[in-house]
């Protein structure tokens, strides 16, 4: 899928249990990836499926993005270059799959990280709660903050890595309000999706995400400003 996946298990596992949940995200991968020309995805692109053949994975997603597009007016959208692309959706989606393959199949404390997006259940040991940093746009050795993640999942968009690359369905120019968007909800097949509508959707974004769905957002503004919308416990030394 283009991204380093790592789980942090802090209690016993049924054996194979483990090995399922990342063999999860290889079935995305050959499934949705718009780099694979036998993938799923790819072949409905180039219009060799019909609509009663797609896998029930594939309707999945594309409700879900197609839900969110509607939602936010256009700002996220499944189509940013004019081809059909779920990777705004796939990732988030994948990992929060997984995370569920986890917990029902008998773990209990972990934290399942999809290049930065985290879903965490239970508790890293006695007396102690899961955190996370967000990363600074410009400075990886800084951090923009520490949050208590408990039970929870966070997703985070920005530019600093692969450049302009999130669109504005509306308008199809590059977002450029935010330098870093993070959404913190229960679900991160939710919160990932959130991170890319509120950073295209610019200014109104947060607000909307917290109305909306509930979510809490912390988003970085490009002259520097930091937007906190929702309930955020920050984690103090």
């Amino acid at each position: 899928m283009g991204t380093v996946v790592s789980l942090d298990l802090r209690s016993p596992a049924p054996d194979g249990l483990v090995a399922r949940a990342f063999e999860l995200f290889d079935e995305a991968d050959a499934r949705f990836s718009p780099f694979r020309a036998d993938s799923e995805l790819s072949r409905l692109g180039r219009g060799e499926l019909d609509e009663n053949e797609l896998s029930a994975e594939l309707r999945e997603v594309l409700a879900l993005g197609d839900a969110f597009e509607r939602a936010s007016g256009g700002a996220f959208t499944l189509h940013p270059a004019g081809t059909l692309d779920a990777n705004g959706v796939v990732k988030g989606w994948a990992a929060q799959r997984a995370a569920g393959a986890l917990a029902a199949g008998g773990a209990r404390d972990f934290c399942l990280n999809a290049g930065g997006d985290l879903v965490c259940r239970g508790v890293p040991g006695a007396g102690r709660r899961w955190q996370a940093g967000i990363r600074h746009p410009h400075d990886p050795a800084r951090l923009l903050g520490v949050i208590v993640l408990d039970e929870a999942a966070m997703a985070t968009s920005g530019a600093y890595e692969r450049g302009a690359h999130i669109t504005d369905g509306r308008s199809g120019a590059a977002a450029a309000h935010w330098q870093s968007v993070t959404v913190i909800d229960r679900d991160l097949s939710v919160a990932d999706v959130l991170a890319t509508a509120v950073f295209a959707m610019g200014a109104d974004g947060p607000t909307w995400a917290h109305a909306e769905f509930g979510a809490s957002v912390i988003a970085l503004d490009a002259a520097g400003a930091l937007t906190v919308v929702g309930s955020v416990e920050w984690a103090h030394d």
